[in-house]
């Protein structure tokens, strides 16, 4: 028997290929992230400015801060959302007997991947902002984390256990936002250009970047406030700015309207359509490849 044909590589198979494809793309969208980072946290300039500031104050090198937290982020949250979200869609398509989805249920099946996947991923991803946002404060208050592995026991040490899942509910928010707008949108647009002719690689590449658009619009106001919860600090009195998602959303909405939540809207939409279409491309290279080597 093949490797092809074999249960256990292909269970493995859609979780491996999700993770690898994410962590490539990561790789080289990093830059761009930690740019969109520092214009949430208030930085001016614009995204070129804040680029030259970092690169002028602490070397080209600081534009990768927080790469080690962003590859064992992909290594647990895409690699979970895109391989449930791949044995969710072949669910409902034998469910189905094989039909087309309905967008509702494409939807769904982003909606349910994204929450799930974000669970694993959460406290690389809290890491990963520490770490990002760490330059931002005063020199006294800065955690100074040497890797991902540093912040992680950091946060354990001094806020437990439970600290690692800081602001998970609106990562996970944030995460079915934009799986939905994402893989929704990716299989709806590739099933219409099959309609009209087109396949291949200018079937994959237009069907991710229309993702890129729908993810980063629907995922930029959850992403914005999972940024203030996880960077925030205890005040004077030991209470946090923030009490949870909903008094975020309140206060937000109060000092700057609607449009607040979609402060960095550029840079955010640069940083999240490349990184979805990358991963998109890659997953469809990988699978691809594979399914021509007969595994």
């Amino acid at each position: 028997m093949s490797l092809g044909d074999n249960a256990t590589w292909k269970a493995i198979k859609p979780f491996m290929n999700g993770g690898l494809s994410g962590m490539g793309a990561t790789c080289i969208i990093q830059p761009l992230d930690i740019v969109k980072v520092r214009l949430q946290l208030g930085a001016t300039g614009g995204p070129f400015g804040v680029a030259a500031g970092i690169i002028k104050n602490d070397g080209f090198g600081a534009l990768y801060t927080g790469l080690s937290a962003g590859l064992l982020r992909q290594a647990t949250y895409t690699t979970a959302r895109l391989g449930i979200h791949a044995k969710i869609v072949d669910y409902l398509k034998e469910a189905n007997k094989g039909a087309p989805l309905p967008l509702a249920q494409k939807a769904g099946a982003g909606l349910a991947a994204g929450g799930l996947g974000a669970m694993f991923g959460s406290p690389a991803d809290l890491s990963l902002i520490r770490m990002q946002a760490d330059k931002t404060l005063p020199v006294n208050e800065r955690r100074n984390y040497t890797g991902v592995v540093h912040a992680l026991s950091d946060i354990v040490k001094k806020e437990g256990v439970g600290g690692l899942f800081t602001g998970a509910g609106t990562t996970s928010i944030r995460a079915m936002a934009l799986n939905m707008g994402m893989l929704a949108s990716n299989d709806q647009a590739k099933e219409m250009m099959k309609e009209n002719n087109i396949t291949g690689f200018p079937a994959t590449l237009g069907a991710s970047a229309i993702a890129g658009f729908f993810a980063s619009f629907f995922s930029l106001p959850f992403d914005y406030v999972k940024t203030q919860l996880q960077k925030q600090k205890p005040l004077p009195d030991g209470t946090l700015p923030f009490k949870g998602f909903g008094d975020c959303c309140m206060k937000t909405m109060a000092s700057g309207g609607p449009l607040k939540f979609y402060t960095g809207f550029p840079t955010y939409y640069v940083r999240i359509a490349p990184h979805a279409m990358f991963t998109l491309i890659i997953l469809d290279q990988l699978n691809t490849s594979m399914k021509k080597a007969g595994l």
